[in-house]
């Protein structure tokens, strides 16, 4: 058996130290919250989605944009941030976004590069644009640096694989001290804990290179939090509406927000109605709004698609490259200048990249709670109000202060290690590490990527069905079987990845149970068998549940305007 090293008392512990998980640890410690742990896989100071930087904040500013916040809101909700999203609280985080952006300022984070507010990217020609630009390359280093001027507790190296529940509440979470090669438990006893995980890669083959697991367009570490809340009995939201990211091909961790320039044919021809110019402030949004467009013309032979900067005057393609090193693309950056790619002269290929859990996962009110008493979610990881950098840190904000007030009034667990899901967690993971002979933990990863590629593919051209998801189910419920039986782990980094795959497996059949309830065809939700969109379920979301008995529930709810 894995030993336990250390036993901790909170009064709220942040699973995850991203942006979302930071800000959460902050407001927690202003809230009152005397004891405030972050129990972090990697490193605060770069970690999450937000490890090397960013360059696109969502917010209103009332100077900027007017008084009226609700045409910005109508542009927020027609971005791929907005998709699947509860009105009434993407309104709510417009409101009160421009707090945390002078927050952001005031601790250090240079959120006027330009000397003003400044708007770009992401939006129609002619509409207001809800994305603003800033200089997010020290984000992490300055949020970690407040978390320890607040005096909040951060365990590094110390990733979340189990949570408890004690009389329907919350009451601490298991972690492994992987910090050394050996690993140990950690337990934390706590009244409330915050998910801050961020977004899940890793369960359909790599949309680009196939054969690898960790060219994605985000941080890879990212993988499976949403499964700690579905164990836990939270329910989940949007998990069966897919999202899809888009960027540079073969280069994943590219994303297209930074690029100006036009989506092209290889003859020349642009790609979309939208954009025929290079425009910095409005970018290209053909990929927003035809989110297919990549795929499209590979699968019709008229592609591949290109990104074509040639157009832009030597100062906007210097400004390009400064807001690629500030949204933390250094590394695409190096590898141009070395193979000599010139964005001036030489179009660059774009792609649709795999399906993500991004803005997809628990369903939270306005201050982060959960359907868990005591258990609240930020950032990406939130599926009715979670999706990119703003969100996030609003949200962590929210569900800081309130975990805090719930704290004063509720207690953790007296003994954790006693619980049945810590305990039969432990025993799991000990046994990985007591075999000598078994599967390593990426085989049982790329098996559920084939998986999910064969039975609950997202569209244009791969759809879903009753049959199809159903034999999906089967075929991971016996490699889940098969994994637990026969994985093994060596160190406390094996063990941390072998315990992202048993969250992978969860992810997996949330999506899978959703994608069956869902009876219709939505988006790149496409069910062979519900070809049709329902107009009845335009204005409601699709809540699963797992009971505590194991069994899933399914509940729709009306969107919350």
């Amino acid at each position: 058996m894995i030993p336990v090293s250390k036993t901790i008392e909170a009064d709220v512990v942040i699973v995850g130290g991203g942006i979302g998980g930071a800000m959460a640890a902050i407001a927690a410690s202003e809230g009152g919250a005397k004891r405030v742990v972050v129990l972090e896989k990697c490193h605060v100071k770069r970690s999450g989605s937000g490890a090397t930087g960013n360059d696109h904040f969502s917010c209103y500013i009332p100077e900027v944009h007017g008084d009226d916040v609700e045409p910005v809101l109508t542009a927020l909700m027609n971005s791929l941030v907005g998709q699947a999203k509860d009105v009434e609280l993407m309104r709510l985080h417009l409101l009160e976004s421009f707090d945390i952006v002078k927050k952001w300022e005031e601790w250090g984070i240079n959120m006027r590069p330009l000397g003003r507010w400044n708007f770009q990217g992401h939006a129609l020609p002619g509409k207001p644009r809800a994305f603003l630009k800033f200089d997010g390359r020290k984000q992490k280093a300055v949020l970690a640096e407040q978390m320890k001027k607040h005096g909040v507790t951060v365990l590094n190296h110390h990733p979340v694989v189990e949570l408890a529940k004690e009389n329907g509440r919350v009451c601490g979470a298991l972690a492994i001290d992987a910090s050394q090669p050996e690993p140990s438990f950690v337990l934390v006893s706590a009244p409330c804990v915050i998910l801050s995980t961020g977004l899940t890669h890793r369960l359909y083959v790599n949309g680009s290179t196939p054969n690898y697991l960790f060219n994605t367009a985000h941080c890879p570490n990212n993988a499976g939090g949403q499964a700690l809340g579905w164990r836990i009995g939270a329910s989940m939201v949007n998990m069966e509406i897919p999202y899809t990211h888009a960027g540079t091909k073969y280069l994943q961790r590219a994303g297209k927000a930074t690029w100006i320039g036009v989506y092209r044919y290889p003859d020349g021809k642009p790609l979309g109605p939208f954009v025929t110019k290079p425009d910095p402030e409005y970018g290209d949004v053909t990929s927003d709004i035809w989110n297919s467009a990549f795929l499209d013309v590979m699968h019709n032979g008229r592609g591949p698609a290109y990104l074509d900067c040639s157009e832009n005057t030597p100062e906007t393609l210097a400004y390009m490259r400064k807001a690629m090193f500030d949204e933390g693309l250094s590394a695409l950056i190096a590898y141009m200048d070395a193979k000599g790619i010139d964005p001036a002269k030489h179009a660059v290929e774009f792609t649709r990249f795999e399906p993500i859990l991004h803005g997809r996962g628990l369903d939270v009110d306005k201050n982060g709670q959960t359907t868990v008493p005591g258990l609240y979610a930020a950032g990406d990881m939130v599926g009715n109000a979670g999706c990119g950098l703003g969100l996030a840190a609003w949200m962590g904000w929210r569900a800081g202060h309130a975990a805090a007030a719930d704290a004063a009034t509720a207690k953790g667990s007296a003994d954790l290690a006693a619980n049945p899901a810590i305990k039969a967690k432990m025993e799991l993971l000990s046994s990985f590490m007591d075999r000598e002979i078994g599967a390593e933990w990426q085989e049982a990863n790329i098996a559920l990527t084939q998986i999910m590629s064969d039975y609950a593919n997202v569209g244009p051209y791969n759809v879903r069905s009753e049959t199809l998801l159903k034999a999906g189910l089967g075929y991971l419920a016996q490699l889940r079987e098969e994994t637990n039986a026969n994985m093994k782990a060596s160190c406390s980094h094996t063990l941390m990845r072998a315990a992202e795959v048993l969250d992978l497996f969860d992810c997996a059949e949330c999506i899978m149970r959703s994608a069956l309830e869902r009876k219709e065809t939505r988006g790149n939700h496409k069910r062979a068998d519900y070809t049709f969109t329902n107009p009845l379920l335009a204005d409601k979301m699709l809540d699963v549940t797992k009971q505590d008995d194991g069994s899933v529930v399914t509940s729709w709810r009306n969107m919350k305007h």
